[in-house]
């Protein structure tokens, strides 16, 4: 098929550097999924997949682990979509015919789409469906054999101008602080998981937050727009969109929200300003029929993203269909003031007294040492990690959980430990652990150079009642574990 208009092969390098990346992130997202199920969803996890799968219907939360369930099974899956992803990171769509290569991206799609559908509380974040929108479009973005499709890059710069102008929106509409210019005076402390600079950036000079704020409703409230104006305009409006997300990831750890948003911004770069394209084969007409199919299915499914973008109640990270097809995007339309943390600690002392010693669990991501300089994870995601913030927020939130999470770690169970840094009781699990709420903030250039300490936590009060092991526990079912999950609902 010879469609001038349909074909546009300055954009080859643009789709190389996106395709790349994509499949980059789908890397981290499988390894993420292989290594932290168990604990949170598995078998004997926090939420187990199994019992939610018998609750919710195929046609709500569609995937192939309804069809069957184990954690075998689903470490075969997540380890699957891990070697694929290496392997067309490596080349391997472009080494293959058209055909074969659409279908290594459309497993690539089902096998995580699976997973996101079964993972429960632990997937509810909208970098899930960002992932999932993104491998869907670029099933339909060709490889090697023929020139990138137009419409397909169309809709990857429509997917971008939704992650940002959703944002830009949810922030103008939400909290008085992002008009005021004032937002970012807390955020960079108070976010969900601070990285290795936050705390440098939570001290720069009051002027300078405010420029931050103001770049980044022009990035995201005006730059959108540009990416669907002729080049070279398009091209620098891409440009833009970079620059300020990895900005965001020297800020801190968003998973691979940050990443991802900028391999999507290459869909509006041409790279024919750094080397020409190479020849490419004629396009099939079967997959210019595909694409064209797409196009309007995504057209059609777009009136209801588009809708909450105009929508004065615009819902924030929502999925408008069950496969997470066109979604609709935004964060921190509301900014924390005060940060608070959940810390967990043991004592292995048989009877709990005012003189009794307890020794805390230590968090890979999020806040607990003071004198740990928060680490880089993203684009890797610590689950756990990010839903202990919500712990934090809301004990409501963390309720179908936080109290198994207690009795996991009365067991010294293996996969939960896992997933900490620390275990203050490597030998003989402790007698009795509780979760204490504090107040964290970072300390100033003074006391830093006093104290060695980047964070400042001031004790609130417990976060709940102490849990305690009983002799039974060691044999602990799931259906026993329900019974006393209303331990800590309360702080």
């Amino acid at each position: 098929m010879e469609w001038e208009w349909f074909a546009a092969p300055d954009y080859w390098l643009s789709r190389l550097v996106l395709q790349r990346g994509l499949a980059a992130v789908y890397l981290v997202a499988f390894v993420s999924a292989a290594l932290q199920f168990r604990a949170l969803f598995g078998e004997r996890g926090l939420t187990p997949a199994p019992d939610f799968l018998r609750r919710v219907p195929f046609r709500d939360s569609p995937g192939l682990f309804h069809l069957r369930y184990s954690d075998r099974l689903f470490a075969s899956a997540a380890w699957l979509g891990t070697a694929l992803s290496a392997a067309v990171l490596l080349g391997a769509a472009d080494r293959v015919p058209l055909a074969v290569s659409m279908a290594m991206w459309a497993l690539l799609w089902v096998l995580y789409l699976s997973i996101v559908n079964v993972g429960q509380t632990w997937y509810a974040f909208g970098w899930e469906s960002l992932l999932l929108e993104a491998g869907f479009l670029v099933v339909f973005l060709g490889n090697a054999d023929v020139a990138p499709p137009l419409l397909t890059l169309v809709l990857l710069r429509w997917l971008l101008f939704r992650v940002e102008f959703g944002a830009g929106l949810i922030k103008w509409r939400g909290d008085p602080c992002w008009r005021r210019l004032t937002c970012l005076e807390y955020h960079h402390e108070t976010q969900p998981m601070p990285g290795p600079l936050s705390w440098f950036f939570h001290r720069l000079p009051r002027p300078l937050h405010r420029v931050e704020a103001a770049a980044n409703h022009v990035t995201q409230l005006v730059i959108p727009f540009l990416l669907f104006l002729p080049q070279p305009v398009a091209g620098a409006a891409g440009l833009a969109v970079v620059v300020t997300q990895l900005w965001l990831v020297a800020s801190g750890n968003f998973a691979w929200l940050n990443w991802l948003t900028v391999v999507l911004a290459f869909s509006a770069i041409d790279g024919s300003a750094v080397v020409d394209a190479p020849a490419h084969g004629p396009t099939p007409l079967w997959f210019g029929a595909a694409v064209i199919a797409a196009t309007a299915l995504v057209s059609v499914l777009s009136y209801r993203p588009a809708r909450n973008l105009l929508s004065r109640r615009q819902r924030m990270n929502a999925s408008f269909d069950r496969l997470h097809l066109v979604n609709t995007y935004g964060a921190f339309g509301s900014v924390t003031r005060v940060r608070h943390e959940v810390v967990i600690e043991g004592t292995d002392e048989e009877r709990i007294t005012d003189a009794t010693r307890w020794r805390e669990y230590g968090f890979r991501g999020k806040p607990g040492d003071v004198r740990r300089l928060p680490r880089q994870y993203a684009p890797y995601h610590l689950r756990l990690d990010w839903l202990m913030w919500f712990a934090a927020l809301s004990p409501s939130y963390a309720a179908p959980w936080f109290t198994r999470l207690l009795h996991r770690l009365l067991e010294n169970d293996p996969d939960t430990l896992r997933l900490l840094r620390s275990n203050p009781f490597p030998g003989a699990p402790p007698v009795h652990v509780r979760a204490l709420l504090y107040r964290y903030r970072f300390t100033t250039w003074r006391e830093l150079r006093s104290t060695g300490a980047w964070w400042d936590r001031e004790l609130i009060g417990p976060y709940g009642p102490p849990v305690s092991r009983r002799p039974s526990d060691a044999d602990t079912s799931t259906d026993s574990t329900d019974a006393d999950s209303t331990d800590a609902d309360t702080p």
